[in-house]
């Protein structure tokens, strides 16, 4: 029986002959892309590529062999055509991104649309983000936001992506791919929630507190020191604010924003009553133009597989292969075929980068669908 030692060495020997078939391989492989560069043929040949998996699939004896080589094999094909689509790009063939580079977004004679009512948080992340005087409107539903830039009635939509703590508002993914509108800015609000009472409200004359459901639990350890107050859930914090406001009762009282204090003219009674400090909801500026800022970081996309072992991997390993750091993940159920899902990834990068080119073409001719969302 041979020692450990010389299993090991046999085992160095044949790993220095994979290394040298491999770059081999890849030689090979970079003469293919200058065939196709030259003929215009697609890189990604569904076709060719599973015959070639049947054939050295049959070379390999026994099962586990069998499946061992198919897996090596998509593995190789695969980084063959990372190297193609690199080629591709350095010889000029890879394409133009149908995006436009501009020092940054139009912020003079525009108007805005939010979704939700004055005083709301998606208001605050509008005016924050564009400044006080901006002409805006507000609408009652995600969807009329998305028409409105899509219908030309406003230049830019505000709305909420998602909340660190409740997650990702899924409607505005499912929108996203639903409209041609494009993500060209985000704008992050601080939940900070508090009492807001009409101007001179004492503690002791609050009976009954209106404010969004989520909103009473977040407050809740502050709300169980006075187990007197009546809680009713409402729409949303900032109509609270403006019941209150509007009812002039000094027994009543809203859990809201400052900025809906200042909005509907009520005084904070008492501030910070929310336990979790982190507690903050992401909202995106959102056009119907395809353009990003030249100093764009960040890159959202969505994109569907096909419905196989390894076919996610797959797409995301294009992101692994060009050095690119994934920052988010999420998948939504498509609708009409069940047990199947869309993804949604944030990468960081910028369109001009040749990174983030050769990653997007290599999705694009791998994915049965994928969409730029934005670079931002």
């Amino acid at each position: 029986m041979k020692d450990l030692l010389e299993l090991r060495d046999e085992i160095d020997l044949i790993d220095r002959q994979i290394v040298e078939l491999f770059e081999k391989r890849m030689q090979v492989s970079s003469e293919v892309a200058e065939f196709k560069i030259a003929t215009g043929r697609k890189v990604f040949d569904k076709e060719r590529e599973r015959a070639k998996l049947n054939t050295v699939t049959s070379l390999a004896h026994g099962e586990f062999n069998q499946h061992g080589v198919q897996e090596l094999f998509q593995q190789i094909m695969a980084m063959s055509r990372k190297l193609q689509y690199q080629l591709l790009a350095q010889n000029g063939a890879a394409g133009r991104l149908p995006f436009f580079a501009v020092d940054d977004i139009e912020r003079e004679n525009i108007r805005v649309v939010y979704q939700g009512v004055e005083g709301a948080y998606s208001h605050a992340a509008m005016m924050k983000y564009f400044g006080k005087n901006v002409n805006c409107f507000h609408v009652s539903k995600w969807r009329d936001a998305m028409e409105a830039i899509s219908e030309g009635a406003a230049d830019y939509a505000v709305l909420p992506i998602e909340n660190s703590s409740a997650g990702i508002v899924a409607d505005n993914y499912d929108l996203l791919v639903a409209f041609e509108n494009y993500i060209v800015g985000e704008q992050i609000v601080k939940c900070e929630h508090a009492l807001l009472g009409l101007p001179g409200t004492k503690l002791e004359e609050i009976k009954t507190i209106y404010s969004h459901q989520q909103a009473l639990s977040q407050c809740e350890e502050y709300l169980d020191r006075h187990r007197e107050w009546q809680q009713i859930p409402y729409g949303n914090t900032a109509t609270a604010a403006k019941k209150v406001a509007e009812d002039g009762d000094r027994s009543q009282a809203a859990i809201a924003s400052s900025f809906a204090a200042e909005q509907f003219g009520l005084e904070v009674l008492a501030e910070h009553i929310y336990y979790n400090e982190a507690n903050s909801t992401r909202f995106i500026v959102v056009t119907n133009q395809r353009v990003f800022r030249k100093d764009a970081s960040r890159i959202s996309i969505c994109f569907e597989v096909p419905h196989r072992s390894g076919s996610l991997y797959e797409i995301l390993s294009h992101i692994i292969y060009n050095d690119l750091n994934m920052t988010k993940i999420e998948s939504r159920p498509i609708p009409g075929r069940n047990w199947e899902y869309r993804f949604f990834v944030d990468f960081e990068g910028n369109l001009n980068d040749s990174a983030v080119k050769n990653c997007l073409r290599g999705i694009r001719e791998e994915a049965t669908f994928m969409k730029i969302w934005g670079n931002y």
